[in-house]
């Protein structure tokens, strides 16, 4: 089980923790070694895993500081083997308004359920999110819903060590009777686990439809009122388990043909009507990328194209930029996002012209020159028109995905 473990932290890679031991320098000190080393150490209960080394990270598009903690190589190896020991344990149990960090679900079936219910008429919504969510579990109360699926001795005392372990910040320790940090391999598990009590209670307490992707929320009813109700009642479940809402983040959206929309997992969701003339009376809940996550995505070609990477190769940044464009499109091409790509495929593009024309301190223009007529193919910057692939309701989007595609919205 750790051999298998520590395939999976090596293919994820990831920084190193307080001990700076990186997985490169496992790989040379040796990887049998280390498992054997851990594998006794769990075996004779001597295991105490180091704290967390603790950093701040920007939310995309707003001003806010998430915090990470990351933990020690060795101890990721450990939560690793943890989560894939308990992880079909709980999944026994795990309710299907779940969808975060679970196996075989995704943001995409948790966009779905908004496409569907909102067919059916349930287009007043619930938006919020846990406040704090990873940091303000009660370890106690979290152990006790451990408890109640795993009653071997060793993993529950090894669980305790680890939530025990804290966090270093500014060179100090810090420890808490609360949360399970955000960046440790089994805190998505953990977390999964503390909510699951609110899925269970939404079941008898709750109105309306909830769809709930870790931390973050939505509820979908049929009138305001009814979403009124399940605001109370989401408010009221979660004070019974120590946590809060996000009020900064909780409100009651209307979807409504010329209303304001929602954003949810970074897609903006709004009820439109068919722009084709012979469609006209067809009104659907249309998803694009959000406005944070357009910034978000212009941000990191910015910084892939700055003057400090101008001695680098073209081809090289493309290559870089490529790699961000693929893996933003493949998450947002599920949606009606083809005039989206087309504005950050189009920034890529004028990016691209400004390095070309600095690399030889020529204008704008003769960039644009270079790159669109005597680069047939503009330095290989790949082309993001035609891979949309629009949602439809009862329609699950991976048997669109297989279907072969859209056809631009």
């Amino acid at each position: 089980m750790l051999e298998r473990a520590w395939e999976l932290v090596r293919r994820n890679r990831g920084a190193p923790g307080i001990d700076q031991v990186t997985i490169q320098q496992v790989e040379r000190y040796g990887v049998d070694r280390l498992l054997d080393r851990l594998a006794v150490a769990l075996s004779d209960g001597s295991y105490r895993p180091l704290p967390a080394r603790r950093v701040f990270i920007p939310k995309p598009g707003t001003a806010e500081q998430r915090p990470l903690s990351i933990p020690a190589v060795a101890d990721r190896i450990v939560q690793a083997a943890v989560k894939l020991v308990a992880e079909p344990i709980f999944e026994a149990d795990m309710l299907a308004c779940s969808y975060g960090f679970r196996p075989r679900r995704s943001a995409h079936d948790a966009l779905q359920v908004l496409i569907d219910e909102a067919w059916r008429g349930r287009r007043w919504v619930v938006e919020t999110d846990v406040a704090a969510c990873f940091e303000a579990i009660p370890h106690d109360r979290l152990v006790q819903a451990v408890e109640e699926r795993i009653s071997d001795r060793s993993l529950l005392k090894l669980l305790r060590a680890m939530l025990r372990a804290g966090v270093m910040e500014q060179g100090m320790v810090r420890g808490s009777v609360t949360g399970t940090p955000q960046g440790g391999v089994v805190s998505p598990l953990l977390c999964n686990v503390y909510l699951h009590r609110l899925d269970r209670q939404w079941q008898t307490r709750g109105v309306g439809v909830l769809v709930r992707y870790a931390d973050d929320a939505v509820v979908v009813c049929r009138t305001r009122q009814e979403a009124e109700r399940a605001l109370a009642a989401l408010t009221a479940i979660l004070a019974e388990l120590g946590l809060a809402l996000k009020q900064a983040k909780t409100r009651i959206v209307h979807l409504e043909e010329g209303g304001e929309g929602l954003d949810f997992l970074g897609f903006h969701h709004r009820w439109v009507r068919a722009e084709a003339a012979r469609h006209r009376h067809v009104r659907f809940l249309a998803r694009w990328p959000s406005k944070q996550a357009m910034q978000h995505a212009r941000d990191r070609i910015r910084e892939l194209t700055d003057r400090r990477r101008l001695l680098l190769p073209v081809e090289v940044i493309v290559q870089d930029v490529n790699r961000v464009l693929r893996g933003w499109a493949g998450y947002f091409r599920y949606g009606n996002s083809a005039r989206h790509f087309d504005k950050i495929r189009s920034y890529a593009l004028l990016r691209l012209v400004l390095v070309v024309a600095k690399r030889h301190h020529r204008p704008r223009a003769w960039g644009w020159s270079r790159v669109c007529f005597q680069v047939p193919d503009q330095f290989g910057l790949i082309d993001l028109n035609g891979t949309v692939v629009a949602p439809r309701p009862f329609k699950p989007w991976r048997e669109r995905s297989n279907a072969g595609g859209e056809r631009r919205r």
